[in-house]
């Protein structure tokens, strides 16, 4: 791919929203300590090393971290990064990266947000553990690059991602670039045998410069779901919990309730 001759900075801004959601059955007596679980597993040094990470692969230098976890639960992570001097090689293919409670960075010009959302069903059991990732970067590194390593850093059963660019760049003639990369989807940045793993759907508005993509697992084993191995569980027990954990995760998918 020929490069683009600016003139001045690339003024671009490339924004990703990656949401993930982990489902899980927890009766009752155990719904605490499955939100105590996932409040330790991704606490805010957990998290601060996904960040590193993730500005490992888009080619970006940490500047500065700062930290916090809450009371009940919840973590905060702050970093200042900026876009290194040596940009990784392939950063704009349609291609996989690699693969390996709030957390705040912000980049030189450019951020990346982490939230993380732990709650469970009043009635059934059922629990929800949610991540909400937002990277927004100006220049040349591209955000696109972390999917892979984002997917696999969670037990990732439903994923939704929204990919936009916004603003424009000037080249040495004076025309506008609204967009400096050739897309046609967000799944062209994610690994065949991940993609084999998901249902999917896309949705993209290709004239705004706006790609959406969600992604449910299609296999659902249940002993994958139970917060503990419940071996007592009868047989009618088990397939309810089943018919649960899939309505649970259709609702999500969908972004409707099903009656």
């Amino acid at each position: 791919m020929n490069k683009l001759k600016l003139y001045g900075f690339n003024n671009l801004t490339k924004s990703l929203s990656f949401n993930i959601y982990d489902v899980c059955y927890a009766p009752e007596k155990k719904q605490q300590a499955y939100i105590e679980y996932i409040d330790e597993a991704y606490n805010a040094d957990r998290l601060t090393q996904i960040l590193k990470d993730v500005a490992e692969i888009i080619g970006a230098q940490i500047l500065n971290i700062a930290h916090q976890d809450y009371e009940p639960q919840g973590a905060s992570v702050t970093m200042l990064i900026a876009e290194d001097e040596v940009i990784p090689s392939g950063m704009h293919s349609e291609s996989p990266g690699p693969l390996p409670e709030t957390v705040l960075a912000h980049l030189d010009k450019s951020h990346i947000t982490v939230h993380t959302y732990p709650e469970s069903h009043p009635d059934n059991g059922i629990s929800t553990f949610r991540a909400d990732i937002d990277v927004s970067t100006c220049g040349q590194i591209s955000p696109l690059k972390a999917l892979n390593y984002l997917i696999h850093s969670f037990e990732s059963d439903i994923v939704t991602m929204d990919y936009r660019v916004r603003g424009f760049t000037r080249d040495i003639a004076g025309n506008k670039h609204y967009i400096d990369h050739e897309i046609n989807s967000i799944q062209n940045y994610i690994a065949e045998d991940t993609k084999e793993l998901y249902q999917m759907i896309d949705v993209n508005v290709y004239q705004e410069n706006i790609f959406h993509t969600k992604m449910m697992l299609k296999e659902t084993e249940l002993e994958n779901y139970l917060f503990e191995k419940e071996s007592n569980l009868s047989i009618e027990d088990r397939l309810k919990i089943q018919n649960q954990l899939q309505m649970e995760m259709a609702e999500i998918f969908y972004g409707r309730n099903f009656s």
